[in-house]
């Protein structure tokens, strides 16, 4: 170590203390990388590997990239599962007296990105933390968006304890996982994060995590003396999940976690259970193939105009609802939006000016939003009072409550739009920012300037004349200041009380006394404006940053009011009808239309009944011959049942829908959805744990079953399946039965709760 130079000590010092990111070391216009971590970076980045003298006999590895631009690097390490620890100079470099102070300011890890250019406006980007109990079966589980400030919590608890966080997880597809050292050894879990979310777990280190710095944590961030206070009480493990999640961003974000709502406590029991499997098959969000929107359930239900609507989407249709009179709330609204499409098209095409208020406002109250955001912020504001004028006479509850809640904020959008310049640059430390006639030192500063400007011009024509030098000019630049530049031709014209300062090629170049005192004035304004204006930038922002709570409460507004027009106007175009959801117990489809097929295909869809019941229709056997439309049916079925349940209006005739509380599917080896991949132990394991979990108000979805198997065990395999579905002892949950085994029929004379249904 005392070999090395004075940076690279310093260096070495803080990479220390962060062994596990790679450290972005800010050296003037660029964050340079040494020893491993370019190693590591000039490889994921492709960037080019040089070396730097380091004060010992080899040169220290080295790679960086510019300064203004490594928000895209690190959102490339990021993405890729790196953490980057950005270490800034903490001081100017022109006031340092000798090795200029570094820092780290921040770790950004793939859970904690803030920054809109690294993110995905579509989805949510959560970070997942898990505290399991020492005893097993219980689990503390909170979900946080760093990037809109929500934070979702809960416990799971019960045997099936790795299956249930592995739901969540699915659900919530969370960019980082980290557990405590009690859930490290959950092989189950584990496996789940590995090899379905292609993700790993972090694992906290015990003695930082524990519980009472956990519980200690929460107090200070929500400023409460008890768990009672965030209705927590009795939920020790979900409280040390919540404690983990701020102790962590603490030590990675080095900042305030003012913008961390009130956690939202859930169950699962809340939502509909839908695993892993059944939202790939079902195709909800993404396909199984391209992983692509287009041909999803989402693809087909987005319409929303916000980027806050289309992550409200994607969160409602992951998460189905269960409760009749919260499904017929949206339901409401919906027909209310699809019956007054004057007042619908007018809402929608102003929310297609709305700019992402929760994003822009995590920037504002971390304080690294600039003034574009701001005036990006404004100009959403101007959006509210139409949107907020038109809901005015709204009947349905939803669209009530929203209008209620969305907030004019009009002192905002004034102390903006009078503060703010209209086209503001990039940078916050170059001036520019602030309107004229918003603060009169300002306005007087920028008067000098001005008249600086003018002064200088008058010089040079002075010197001009004074000279007789025509092609003599006054230039600036910052090594020298303000200076004369003389052609080498008329050197012998130069006056003597010229200071040469520099020598060119082809020109002198020279300084005199009376420049120097104007560069002082002229410098000295703009320095000073420059810092005035950063000064007044920063308190605007921060009276914006007060109003997070106003603003927040607006911009959620405003998420379900898109959500909700774009499920009327997906009715209105593919004409949907409206559900009866009720707990019948009944799924009664009439001219029902598989949604993503209709929308593909440029022929109609030919609509089909559905009739499933808990009494003499509780199983329907499906046979046909293959590309018979067998798994489309059966699919169309499961996502008309799913769309009713999130409030959506469904492609069909009429529906009534009996609330399921869950949807299993299992889909054969050779369906075009499963792409090939099955085994007959995956099969077997994937309908085991489905009669494992499944209830009575389950919809299930067996395709194919025993198709991986020899003929005669494969239909033992299925007969003995459907006898257990079917059966109100073991299991009698409404079931869709496909198979090939045509053998199968006669069943329906033996179970009446069976019925044959053929495909042709």
């Amino acid at each position: 170590m005392a070999e090395m130079t004075p940076m690279m000590q310093q260096y070495l010092q803080i990479k220390e203390q962060y062994k596990d990111a790679i450290v972005f070391f800010r050296l003037g216009d660029f964050y340079e990388m040494f020893f491993d971590d370019a190693k590591i970076a000039s490889k994921e980045l492709e960037l080019t590997l040089t070396g730097r003298d380091c004060g010992q006999k080899e040169r220290a590895p080295m790679c960086g990239v510019p300064f203004h631009s490594y928000e895209s690097y690190v959102a490339r390490l990021v993405s890729k599962g790196f953490k980057v620890a950005i270490c800034e100079q903490v001081e100017d470099p022109t006031l340092a007296k000798g090795l200029v102070r570094r820092d780290i300011i921040r770790v950004v890890t793939p859970g904690t990105v803030i920054e809109g250019s690294m993110l995905d406006e579509s989805r949510n980007n959560y970070l997942a933390v898990l505290y399991g109990g020492r005893a097993n079966g219980t689990c503390g589980v909170c979900f946080c968006d760093c990037s809109t400030g929500e934070v979702q919590l809960t416990t799971l608890q019960g045997e099936d304890l790795s299956l249930r966080i592995s739901n969540e997880l699915g659900r919530f597809n969370p960019s980082e996982i980290i557990v405590n050292p009690a859930l490290a050894d959950n092989g189950e879990v584990r496996e789940f994060v590995e090899k379905r979310l292609n993700g790993r777990l972090e694992v906290l280190p015990e003695d930082e995590y524990t519980e009472s710095k956990c519980e200690a944590a929460v107090m200070q961030q929500y400023g409460i003396e008890s768990a009672d206070a965030l209705g927590m009480a009795g939920m020790p493990l979900a409280m040390c999940a919540l404690g983990c999640t701020l102790l962590y961003l603490r030590s990675t974000q080095m900042l305030g976690l003012e913008r961390l709502a009130k956690p939202i406590l859930y169950s699962d029991a809340q939502y509909m259970k839908l695993d892993l499997t059944a939202r790939r098959n079902l195709e909800l969000i993404e396909t199984m193939r391209s992983m692509e929107k287009k041909g999803s359930l989402l693809g087909v239900l987005d319409h929303t105009r916000t980027a806050m609507g289309k992550r409200l989407m994607r969160s409602w249709i992951e998460q189905p609802l269960i409760k009749v009179t919260a499904i017929e709330r949206r339901l409401n609204a919906v027909e209310e939006l699809v019956s007054h499409s004057i007042l619908r098209e007018e809402i929608r095409d102003v929310l297609t000016s709305v700019y992402d208020l929760e994003r822009i406002m995590t920037r504002i109250v971390y304080g690294s939003a600039n003034a574009r955001e701001l005036r990006s912020l404004q100009q959403t504001l101007e959006c509210i009072p139409p949107i907020k004028s038109a809901l005015a006479d709204a009947r349905s509850e939803s669209l009530q409550e929203i209008w209620q809640q969305i907030d004019e904020l009009q002192d905002v959008q004034e102390l903006i739009a009078a503060s703010i310049a209209d086209d503001p640059p990039f940078s916050v430390r170059e001036g520019g920012m602030i309107r004229p006639g918003y603060y009169a030192e300002l306005d007087e500063l920028r008067v000098d300037m001005k008249d600086g400007r003018s002064i200088i011009s008058r010089i040079e024509a002075e010197e001009k004349e004074k000279t007789g030098i025509k092609t003599l000019k006054v230039g600036y630049n910052r090594v020298f200041g303000y200076y004369i530049e003389i052609s080498r031709l008329y050197s012998d014209q130069v006056p003597e009380h010229y200071i040469r300062k520099q020598t060119l090629a082809n020109a002198e170049r020279y300084i005199t006394q009376e420049l120097k005192e104007l560069e002082a004035r002229v410098l000295g304004a703009r320095d000073r404006s420059v810092e005035l204006e950063y000064q007044l930038f920063c308190q605007v922002r921060s009276k914006v940053a007060s109003q997070l709570v106003r603003i927040q409460t607006t911009a959620e507004a405003l998420a379900r009011l898109d959500v909700l027009c774009s499920f009327a106007e997906v009715a209105v175009r593919q004409n949907y009808c409206r559900p009866t959801v009720n707990q019948s117990g009944r799924i009664h489809i009439t001219g029902g239309r598989h949604p993503v097929v209709e929308s593909l295909i440029s022929t109609p869809f030919v609509p089909n009944d559905t009739l499933l019941d808990n009494e003499d229709e509780l199983v329907a056997l499906i046979t046909g011959p293959n590309m018979a439309g067998k798994s489309t049916y059966m699919r169309q079925t499961a996502l008309i049942v799913l769309m009713a349940q999130i409030g959506s209006f469904v492609p069909a005739k009429s529906a009534t829908i009996g609330v399921v509380d869950s949807i299993f599917t299992r889909v054969g080896a050779s369906d075009d959805l499963a792409a090939g991949q099955s085994t007959f132990m995956v099969e077997m394991s994937e309908v085991a744990a489905i009669l494992k979990n499944a209830t009575k108000n389950s919809l299930i979805i067996f395709d194919e079953i025993g198709r991986g198997t020899s003929t005669f065990d494969g239909m033992s395999i299925a007969r003995a399946v459907l006898e257990y579905v079917a059966d109100r002892k073991t299991l009698g949950a409404k079931t869709m039965f496909a198979t090939h085994y045509h053998e199968l029929t006669a069943i329906e004379d033996e179970l009446p709760q069976v019925k044959n249904y053929n495909i042709a």
